[in-house]
């Protein structure tokens, strides 16, 4: 089968790892279902597979790939694939499992023409959602659902930022907040950005750091070290940081004194439950919402994709075509 996959690590220049190939079909184990992929979308977690993190040397290669929407073969229905393999028997919430992975971890990932997972693992895709919108959901989009519905004690009528509005967990957090009561501000480098921003939902869109209209309930916070600051600064006493990424590092000053002062929290969160992905498809049938897709590329063109998503070069998300 064709499959995109890292062959070598490269931790400053990751795309020089990557191969468009062949690599073997696979075939499911017991209480395994192979999925014939339709879609599959990209994300930074393969960026930094390609650079060596999270993955050893002896797992080469790797095919590539957290989210899909495909075909069950042993169905033969349409489905997107939850992208956390549980440890065999886990029963609790799927993303505290100490043995949990992602695809593309310890199991070969989803850019692929195919993709074996437990037969759990997979979820009806609805007939109103294209394959390409669907393969955003389990990993971008859950993600984004679980920040602001699970951890981020907000209410409706209650303030966020989102920071960092082109990447896909950011535009999806604009996109439910809106749709779920919230005031919502925006941040992002260009003009463009913050334009769009506006268009999927957000009451106001800001420069990166600008002073907002009024100090916020929480912050949705995928960038790390280049927005904390600003993330802190930006909260009402008692307010929270939810925090799913560091994309431009993972160090910043912790600023201790404002968050024991303000009664500040910092909440980590990680993708989401099965259920969860559930609950959000079912919100977006109620609500009419829908991923927004920047560009899909054929399964070959790999590699441009990739770059862009390194230079922020995307509203949305990208998504690879089957």
């Amino acid at each position: 089968m064709r499959a995109v996959y890292a062959e070598s690590f490269h931790p400053d220049d990751p795309l020089q790892g990557l191969v468009v190939g062949e690599r073997p079909d696979p075939e499911p184990p017991a209480g395994w279902t192979r999925v014939a992929v339709r879609a599959a979308s990209l994300n930074h977690h393969d960026l930094w597979t390609l650079r060596g993190v999270g993955i050893k040397a002896e797992q080469l290669p790797m095919i590539l790939g957290c989210d899909a929407a495909g075909v069950d073969e042993s169905t033969g229905d349409e489905v997107v694939v939850h992208a956390v393999i549980n440890a065999e028997g886990w029963t609790g919430d799927d993303t505290v499992d100490p043995l949990r992975s992602l695809l593309s971890e310890r199991h070969q990932g989803s850019l692929a023409e195919y993709v074996i997972v437990p037969k759990r693992n997979v979820v009806p895709k609805p007939a109103d959602l294209s394959f390409a919108e669907a393969a955003c959901l389990s990993t971008a989009w859950l993600t984004a659902y679980r920040m602001l519905f699970v951890k981020s004690g907000l209410r409706p009528g209650q303030s966020v930022l989102v920071q960092g509005a082109g990447g896909g967990v950011a535009t999806a957090c604009i996109t439910m907040g809106r749709a779920a009561g919230f005031r919502v501000y925006a941040t992002a480098r260009t003009e463009e950005k913050r334009r769009k921003a506006v268009e999927l939902g957000a009451h106001e869109a800001f420069e990166s750091g600008a002073r907002l209209p009024e100090r916020v309930d929480a912050v949705m916070e995928t960038v790390g070290e280049a927005t904390y600051a600003h993330s802190a600064k930006s909260l009402k006493p008692g307010g929270r940081i939810v925090i799913s990424g560091a994309t431009s590092g993972p160090n910043p000053p912790a600023d201790l004194n404002r968050f024991f002062f303000l009664q500040l929290q910092l909440v980590g969160s990680t993708m989401g439950t099965k259920a969860e992905l559930a609950d959000m498809i079912g919100f977006l049938a109620a609500s009419g919402l829908r991923p927004l897709v920047d560009r899909t590329l054929p399964l070959e063109r790999a590699a441009d994709g990739l770059a862009a998503m390194a230079s922020g070069d995307l509203v949305g998300k990208i998504v690879l075509e089957v």
